[in-house]
């Protein structure tokens, strides 16, 4: 398996709208065969601040999900609204769920 954890700081002004297009990135990824998990969370602490937890079931999942019309509209959409560039954490599992 291969997950992606990202880290974005959204501008107060776009979060909202930075919502809505991530939750339509995230429904058309978990159509993906690949995809395994999508999860959009966003801070209490900070609102402007969210996390994507993708899980893939390989790394060329991924990679084909980043050649996907929905992905190339959210990472357009999105540009311009992040207060500072998103952050990504790729990683190999070593365990996962329940065995």
């Amino acid at each position: 398996m291969f997950v992606v954890i990202v880290t974005i700081h959204v501008k107060p002004e776009n979060q909202i709208a930075f919502r809505e297009q991530t939750l339509d990135n995230a429904r058309n990824t978990r159509k993906e065969p690949d995809n395994l998990r999508f999860d959009v969370l966003q801070s209490e602490a900070e609102p402007n601040h969210f996390t994507l937890y993708e899980a893939y079931k390989t790394k060329d999942g991924f990679v084909h999900h980043q050649t996907t019309a929905h992905y190339a509209r959210w990472k357009a959409a999105v540009a311009d609204w992040m207060a500072k560039p998103r952050e990504a954490v790729k990683c190999g599992t070593v365990f996962f769920g329940d065995e």
